[in-house]
């Protein structure tokens, strides 16, 4: 079963209970700040109060969310077997990717979540009390990097836009520290730009030097082969609800997040398959699509007379796993 990008009924029922009696204005400003300082490189440490950590969640995430949600979808397609019970959430913030985990996964039964924001995993805490698979979670206070140190082994560890708040020696340090603790698979994603599809690169080669194994969204464990100004990202949409829209002064119903991600296990998976990398050219004749082969990347036409192959084709769409020719 696919995780829906939407978040789910009982978290956005939470969010919808913290803002009552909250000023959607006050919100909508602290949110905007938050913004304004991770874009010129900043972190959480500017999210200092209740307030500013509930305009962030509202503000951030749905997205957030959603990204995981995909990443979680394309990891579970390639290894439908894989089913965690302990999950390790690095820089969990307010523990959105723990909530998506939840969802992908049933049969997760111990969650352990690690930021060293206090306010976000305050709110985490309170956010987890309506889930009942969250509900008994551990979000242990004090330093995060000590509490990742002597965090237990996990089936699962997730980190979500955590990595680009590093400098690139302590980016190095976390990658080596979270496969550490990755007894079967680590998912890491950033956002879906050329510096965030840069940081996934570099932490994807460091892991395969170190015995990891590609599962998606790449069919093979070689260098990428994707030249610059090209990169490598995927979209997302996502519904936006009322409140979501007032707090990001917007006016259109969904937002499309664009994001990169890797998933790595210890062990080789069975069968990888080609990547869209772009929206496809769905032409009257025959259907383009930019593919991510075994053998690199390929522009793959499905001519409209091959019936089979264009019926399937026509519902390929970006990021989806395929079976195709190179």
């Amino acid at each position: 079963m696919r995780v829906s990008p939407s978040l789910p009924a009982p978290l956005k029922a939470a969010l919808d209970g913290k803002l009552q009696g909250v000023s959607r204005t006050d919100a909508a400003q602290r949110s905007a700040k938050i913004s304004n300082a991770y874009r010129t490189g900043g972190n959480s440490g500017g999210i200092k109060s209740d307030a500013d950590a509930l305009a962030y969640a509202l503000a951030r995430m749905p997205a957030t969310y959603a990204a995981v949600a995909a990443s979680l979808n394309a990891l579970i397609e390639i290894v439908p077997g894989l089913a965690p019970e302990t999950l390790l959430d690095v820089g969990a913030g307010p523990g959105t990717a723990s909530w998506a985990a939840a969802e992908a996964f049933p049969s997760l039964a111990s969650f352990t979540l690690i930021d060293a924001n206090r306010t976000l995993s305050k709110l985490a805490l309170e956010l987890a009390e309506d889930s009942p698979q969250l509900a008994g979670c551990s979000y242990p206070p004090g330093d995060a990097g000590e509490n990742l140190a002597q965090a237990s082994i996990a089936d699962l560890v997730i980190a979500s836009y955590l990595i680009g708040e590093l400098g690139e020696s302590d980016q190095r340090a976390l990658a080596d520290a979270m496969w550490a603790k990755a007894r079967n698979a680590l998912v890491v994603i950033e956002p879906g730009t050329p510096a965030g599809y840069a940081r996934i690169l570099a932490l994807r080669q460091q892991l395969i030097a170190l015995g990891a194994h590609v599962a998606a969204p790449c069919p093979h464990d070689r260098p990428c082969p994707l030249a610059a100004p090209d990169w490598c990202h995927f979209n997302q949409r996502l519904p936006r609800s009322q409140a979501h829209r007032q707090i990001k002064g917007a006016d259109v119903p969904f937002e499309d997040e664009r994001f990169i991600y890797v998933a790595l296990t210890r062990t080789p998976v069975a069968a990888r398959r080609s990547r869209v990398l772009a929206p496809p050219d769905f032409g009257k004749a025959e259907i383009t699509a930019k593919l991510c082969t075994e053998d690199g990347v390929a522009a793959t036409k499905v001519p409209r007379r091959d019936k089979p192959a264009y019926a399937e084709a026509r519902r390929w769409r970006w990021g989806d796993a395929v079976m195709a020719e190179s």
